[in-house]
């Protein structure tokens, strides 16, 4: 948590230093922002190739400089790759990974430069900010991914950036003595030795980690935005906020993929057979598009495992909705909302999670996304099933109602439909 704000705040303290343009430390301030926007897009893959928790290898790779051979980077494939497995087949699986780790280090950069780019041009930043975080992880020395850059050749943004988030990473785990080190240890191989003096000249004038661990590094952050470039808050740049972030949830495994749009979709047919105001509409559109926010910190290794859960990964499933709330309520555009979008696993009877709240606590707003989010998942392919058919969807779903899910919700959704399939298989007359 606040990973991208604090690299953030090294970096534009870094570009400051070396005395960028404004339009230079604009550029550079979005890239930080959004660097790691694309990735959830390499996650499903990482956890195949791994066959281990995702989330775990990420945040352990920050701190191993895996371009060394040695035993830092033996160690880090003995604690990462199939640890869950028998040994004959967590041997055969290491060999394969050595065997392999060059091109997949490369494909799972790719993927996420790519996607990341992309998220940043979908909501309207520059081309320069794209550029910036697809060459996030090109090296100095040019054996970096995702095109092998070297130098002057890597925009200058990417190499700050990739500097910065090494800072924060090491500063958290380590300590700002270890931060520097590592920063020291790459110079010249992954980083701009000019950019590594400028880190080294802010740490000798006390500039560089302030305030870094302060409550308020948020504030101090959004006070480096430049003025002339901020988007006002309009319809739709918020709508389109929500559809770049559906894309990114759902680019997390391929079992959810468009399962965002899928629950909003479902909201929306719901609310306007109910007759909901369209401004109302409009709001549980966001709600729905965003409401498994909370699953990018749930391993992949849990959300594809194909057999039955344990009691602790379920826990750990069941985290994801506060993770939602706790994420939009800190968001003015969206706090409103908050509660209503992590309200979308609970049941009128009080057997749902987070919280268990009961008929009387749910919300309208939270009752039709509960529905939509049953309906979507039961109609899409998961790891332990196939896609069900829209009447066997039904079928389950009626079972539940009335004491789990709303049945006036539920009707409007059936009534809708049952009217589209009727549409659709009806033959015109001549």
């Amino acid at each position: 948590m606040g990973h991208s704000v604090r690299a953030c705040l090294l970096g534009m303290r870094i570009g400051q230093q070396l005395g960028l343009p404004a339009e230079a430390q604009a550029d550079l301030y979005y890239t930080l922002l959004l660097k790691d926007a694309g990735c959830s897009s390499n996650s499903s893959r990482l956890y195949h190739i791994l066959n281990a928790d995702d989330l775990r290898a990420k945040g352990d790779l920050k701190t191993v400089d895996w371009t060394k051979v040695g035993w830092q980077s033996l160690h880090y494939a003995l604690t990462h790759v199939a640890t869950s497995t028998p040994f004959p087949q967590r041997v055969w699986k290491l060999i394969q990974v050595a065997a392999t780790q060059q091109r997949d280090s490369c494909e799972l950069v790719k993927i996420r430069c790519e996607r990341g780019s992309t998220i940043a041009r979908k909501l309207g930043f520059s081309e320069n900010v794209a550029t910036g975080i697809h060459c996030l992880d090109e090296h100095w020395n040019g054996r970096g991914y995702p095109d092998g850059l070297a130098k002057k050749k890597i925009p200058l943004a990417s190499n700050i950036a990739n500097l910065a988030q090494t800072l924060e990473v090491f500063w958290a785990a380590k300590g700002p003595e270890a931060a520097l080190d590592a920063a020291e240890d790459r110079s010249n191989r992954w980083f701009d030795p000019e950019l590594v003096k400028a880190t080294i000249s802010l740490v000798r004038q006390g500039r560089l980690w302030s305030k870094l661990d302060s409550e308020d590094v948020i504030a101090e952050v959004m006070a480096l935005e430049p003025e002339e470039r901020r988007l006002a808050a309009t319809d739709e740049t918020t709508d389109n906020i929500c559809l770049a972030f559906a894309d990114i949830i759902d680019a997390k495994t391929p079992f959810t993929y468009q399962h965002s749009n899928g629950v909003a979709a479902a909201a929306v047919t719901i609310a306007k057979g109910l007759g909901i105001p369209e401004q109302n509409v409009k709001t549980l559109r966001r709600a729905a598009l965003l409401h498994d926010l909370g699953k990018l910190g749930v391993s992949n290794a849990i959300l594809e495992k194909p057999g039955k859960l344990t009691s602790e990964e379920f826990t750990q499933v069941r985290h994801h909705p506060r993770y939602t709330y706790e994420i939009l309520q800190r968001i003015p555009a969206f706090a409103d909302f908050s509660a209503d979008a992590a309200a979308h696993h609970e049941r009128l009877d009080g057997k749902g999670y987070w919280l268990g709240l009961g008929a009387e606590e749910m919300s309208l707003p939270a009752r039709i996304l509960a529905v939509a989010d049953v309906f979507d998942a039961l109609k899409a392919k998961r790891p332990y099933r196939d896609a069900l058919p829209l009447e066997k969807v039904f079928s389950i779903m009626q079972q539940d109602t009335p004491h789990a899910l709303d049945w006036p919700c539920l009707a409007a959704l059936m009534e809708s439909k049952q009217f589209e399939e009727r549409a659709s298989s009806a033959v015109p007359v001549a």
